[in-house]
């Protein structure tokens, strides 16, 4: 994992709130990395953090991927980047206490970064540790899970 991360910002519409001042309180941090976001919450990311950039007087190109809403596929497309290799750090904020439409995709996508041992968030207080830590601005060696006893089992 380089010092530039590749952070996954993602959140249910209840939470979105809640991730967009998590944002405008990380600013800073999260204008030096690679983000990738889900649905209207790359929009409402990109809005805030171009604000803040206004009001700070600095000129940065924001690096942010914008994917499909999460029900409308964001949420595989997002894990497919994982399994690619291509995300280091997941924050989802997501709402415990509403059924979603796409609850078995949220699912699979929190059990996807634990295969593939992303660091993920899913709570505000996590996300604040992750992004608190002296690892979140560093080179970082991650170990990668080998698979090979799985894929060579006999069925």
């Amino acid at each position: 994992m380089k010092k530039a991360k590749r952070i996954a910002l993602v959140a249910h519409d209840n939470r979105k709130k809640d991730l967009i001042e998590w944002v405008e309180w990380n600013w800073e941090l999260l204008i030096k990395h690679k983000l990738v976001c889900t649905g209207t919450t790359g929009g409402l990311i990109e809005n805030a953090l171009q604000k803040k950039l206004k009001e700070h007087h600095k000129e940065v190109t924001l690096n942010i991927l914008k994917l499909k809403s999460g029900p409308l596929g964001g949420d595989q497309q997002l894990g497919a980047l994982i399994c690619e290799g291509e995300i280091d750090i997941l924050i989802f904020l997501w709402d415990a206490m509403e059924p979603q439409p796409h609850d078995v995709d949220v699912k699979a996508l929190l059990r996807i970064t634990t295969l593939y041992n992303v660091v993920s968030a899913c709570n505000r207080a996590t996300a604040d540790f992750i992004i608190a830590s002296s690892l979140f601005d560093a080179d970082y060696e991650t170990i990668e899970i080998d698979f090979s006893n799985y894929l060579n089992r006999r069925i």
